[in-house]
């Protein structure tokens, strides 16, 4: 014994004569492994590992706290109890004739050697943690939350050797410190991801496990991969995303919600979201939407909210009927559900018109339009706008349902006007691409020209510019409009200041754009255009060919020639 293993401290003795014992035992198994007369090549195996187990254990009694810690004292009595039975099978293998069953002692010596087998990884475990050499190791106490990073690592290395290694109890208590870490420190999950073994982690999601270690495994596995890019990918590489659909199907309640949990976070990853199909994934996400309670509705249609980018998974979402489901979310689900189906929706509905004929018979234009009216946040809006716009296009009559909507239309007016840079651009497109909006929807609308101006002068996001010059263009084939807009001096400045060839913040085509749709009526509207300036840029765009220049400029000059004439004749 190692001169170590007796300068142990008091505190050890309950451990130290169990480990003389089973050093003891092995001394003989050793001894009497070279002079067994029957099933020669199993005891050599045999042999082999009882010299790693000698060395392993000799390493043990190394560590300088290694009776403190309370794992050995599971682990030792086991090891004691299979070299025991592995004794009893040696005096019968050392008698000069075996007399019993050849077949039974073999079984009886395969499965000693698997045990062997398991004590040695336990061992292994155990001694490349480092938590031999912690002193805190008997006490499972989680660190502050200003506790330097050497000491959360210990914790998490020694959450995860007990959960290894230990047994039910064991296992229960370190998935509950690791729960209460990972629920308390926001930034643990990385850490949990790179020291734990997520491998053995995901293990315990198997329908063998004890029911409460799968449950509390299932709550860890969904907190991890809900932290980062890398434990999401470590947690898919293991297997994880197959279990989560089995407990999808057939868990409880809360695990239902904490495995849809999981299975968004885990498809957020493109890479992982094609291996959907092949776990029959589609159905049960489906189904989760139709059936489940709200939390688990929520991130079930974020699961497929990511997966509907892939085309592979694609058809098959309308296949297991997901379209209904998700206009059904459009109308009952939570916001944060609204915010995710209208999302889906949004992605189908710009993935071809087989999307778009379903989405239309489920009558999810309707739901859409009703739903854009409710105060929506920022994002959600967004989505709905985007499924409006690709719904449109998809015939005649949806676009004419949408443009004699003035409710709506007036709406993305007023969203011009007031909100964020992305739904100005969005709203701004619906007008300008909607082909049925009478002249009474767009003298309702009439107040937001200003600001369609102050967004041409807007190089990011990109299209912004085209999309507000062509709305403008399109409200501007009203004539009271025209009148209204040249009424408004700062617009009509904007517009000038934007013609000139020195302003490079924008491309010229749409700016002209605008003044032919202004020059199209009375010659007020000229005489504001000529007065702030337009004609001398209009010239030089013209002489640069910029599209459209030259029609302007044939609209401004007709009337400052019919002038010149008009005042040579009175002359």
């Amino acid at each position: 014994m190692h001169p170590s293993t007796a300068a142990a401290t008091t505190g050890s003795q309950p451990l130290q004569p169990l480990l003389d014992l089973i050093t003891t035992l092995l001394s003989l198994l050793l001894n009497s492994s070279l002079t067994v007369r029957s099933f020669i090549g199993r005891w050599q195996a045999l042999r082999t590992k009882l010299s790693s187990l000698e060395s392993s254990l000799s390493s043990i009694s190394d560590s300088t706290h290694w009776s403190q810690n309370p794992l050995l004292h599971t682990l030792l009595p086991t090891i004691l109890s299979t070299l025991q039975r592995l004794k009893s099978l040696s005096d019968q293998c050392t008698l000069s004739s075996f007399a019993g069953g050849k077949l039974h002692m073999q079984s009886d010596l395969d499965m000693a050697s698997a045990s062997l087998s398991k004590h040695l990884r336990d061992l292994d475990l155990l001694l490349r943690s480092g938590v031999l050499h912690q002193s805190n190791a008997i006490v499972l106490s989680q660190p502050g939350s200003g506790s330097e990073k050497e000491e959360l690592v210990f914790f998490i290395k020694d959450l995860f050797t007990r959960l290894q290694i230990g047994g039910v109890e064991f296992k229960k208590k370190a998935l509950d410190s690791l729960l209460q870490l990972l629920i308390d420190d926001d930034k643990s999950a990385s850490l949990v991801a790179k020291e734990g073994n997520l491998g053995y982690l995901v293990s315990l999601l198997d329908l063998n496990h004890h029911p409460l270690i799968r449950e509390k495994a299932v709550m860890a596995v969904s907190l991890v991969v809900s932290d980062s890019d890398e434990s999401r990918k470590i947690v898919f590489d293991e297997g994880g995303l197959g279990p989560m659909f089995r407990i999808m199907e057939t868990g409880s309640m809360p695990l239902k919600e904490k495995a849809a949990m999981a299975v968004e976070a885990i498809t957020s990853d493109p890479d992982n979201a094609w291996a959907v199909s092949a776990y029959g994934g589609v159905s049960v996400l489906v189904e989760a939407c139709r059936s489940g309670s709200q939390a688990t509705q929520t991130h079930a249609v974020g699961a497929i909210r990511n997966v509907a980018v892939v085309e592979d998974i694609k058809m098959g979402l309308g296949e297991e009927g997901a379209v209904p489901v998700l206009i059904q979310l459009l109308v009952s689900g939570t916001s944060a559900a609204q915010e995710k189906a209208a999302n889906c929706v949004a992605i189908l509905a710009s993935s071809g018109e087989y999307f778009r004929s379903l989405l239309i018979q489920e009558r999810g234009l309707q739901r859409l339009m009703h739903l854009a009216q409710d105060l929506l946040d920022s994002v959600t809006m967004e989505h709905v706008l985007r499924a409006i716009a690709s719904l449109s296009v998809s015939s005649d009559s949806a676009s004419r349902f949408v443009s004699s909507s003035t409710t709506f239309i007036v709406q993305l007016g007023e969203f011009i006007k007031h909100e964020n840079v992305t739904l100005q651009q969005i709203s701004a497109s619906l007008l300008a691409n909607l082909s049925s909006i009478s002249d009474g929807n767009k003298r309702a609308v009439a107040s937001c020209m200003g600001s369609l101006v102050k967004l041409m002068e807007s190089p990011k996001p990109v299209g912004l510019q085209e999309a507000a010059a062509l709305a403008l263009v399109s409200l501007l084939s009203v004539r009271s409009n025209r009148k209204e807009f040249v009424r408004d001096e700062k617009s009509v400045t904007r517009l000038v200041q934007m013609l000139d060839p020195k302003n490079e913040l924008m491309s010229k085509k749409f700016p002209v754009m605008v003044v032919v749709a202004v020059l199209g009526g009375s010659n007020g509207c000229r005489k504001r255009l000529v007065a702030a300036g337009a004609y001398p840029h209009l010239q030089r765009l013209s002489e640069m060919e910029v599209a459209g220049a030259k029609k302007a400029l044939q609209r401004l000059s007709g009337n400052r020639l019919k002038s010149i004439f008009s005042r040579t004749w009175r002359e």
